[in-house]
């Protein structure tokens, strides 16, 4: 790994195999654990320390980073965790299903699974953005959670995705006695209930390659303000909402 050299070379190293066994699962090609744990600042390093161009073209940026194992790994999660809903709440239609679906899928309790995985340390993360604390930032831990789960999919068929997603969110959908109201709708609600206006929402920033877009957007509401980050406008308004909500108690 860049700085602790903990993923470098090509056999499993020790926290490869400690991600494995906090997975539950053995990989058959440790290659995809290693992507799935590689920051695309750690992928850009070693490109440009062995000689390449390090302006790439936009179709290769990223290239041997976890983000393409994130694209997959989020389709999977949504089928899964879509999948168990139904299964769990047999009366529910999707009014009260998908804001559960949402809350579950989210960066906050995705970075709170990689918490408790203890992935901190596990991912391959440029010195300089290590430095800078890249490590503890919800979004990068969220996305390689992502990352792990695709790599799973792709190394063993869902089944070894599923048991991961039902042990490690098991706590977080029995806390879900009741439907999460989405965060907009909260939002909504608490602004009119006080005759203030509708919340405003501006799109701050849209980054990342085509296929795994990153949308920051933030929102005004009662004289306070709101960030959040997601792959989706939508997502990214929910999360700044939520964020907001946090902030006014």
């Amino acid at each position: 790994m860049s700085g602790e050299g903990l993923l470098d070379d090509g056999a499993p190293g020790a926290d490869v195999k400690a991600v494995e066994a906090r997975l539950g699962y053995h990989f058959r090609r440790t290659d995809l654990l290693r992507e799935a744990l590689t920051h695309r600042s750690a992928a850009h390093q070693r490109s440009a320390g062995a000689g390449r161009r390090s302006r790439q073209p936009a179709s290769r940026r990223g290239a041997g980073s976890n983000e393409r194992l994130e694209f997959i790994g989020d389709r999977v999660l949504g089928l899964l965790m879509a999948e168990w809903l139904l299964e769990r709440f047999p009366d529910e239609q999707e009014g009260a299903l998908g804001p559960r679906h949402a809350h579950l899928v989210s960066r906050p309790v995705l970075a709170a699974i990689a918490g408790t995985m203890d992935l901190t340390q596990a991912l391959d993360v440029a010195e300089h953005e290590a430095r800078a604390g890249v490590r503890q930032m919800a979004n990068v831990l969220a996305d390689a959670v992502e990352a792990i789960l695709g790599a799973m999919y792709l190394d063993g068929g869902l089944e070894p995705a599923r048991r991961f997603v039902r042990a490690a969110w098991n706590d977080a959908i029995i806390a879900q006695a009741r439907p999460p109201k989405d965060p907009k709708t909260a939002l909504q609600e608490w602004v009119l209930a006080r005759g203030q206006p509708l919340p405003s929402y501006r799109t701050v920033l849209v980054d990342g390659p085509s296929h795994a877009p990153r949308f920051v957007i933030a929102v005004t509401a009662g004289g306070q303000s709101g960030e959040g980050e997601a792959g989706s406008k939508r997502a990214a308004e929910s999360a700044a909402a939520a964020d907001l909500l946090r902030r006014i108690g």
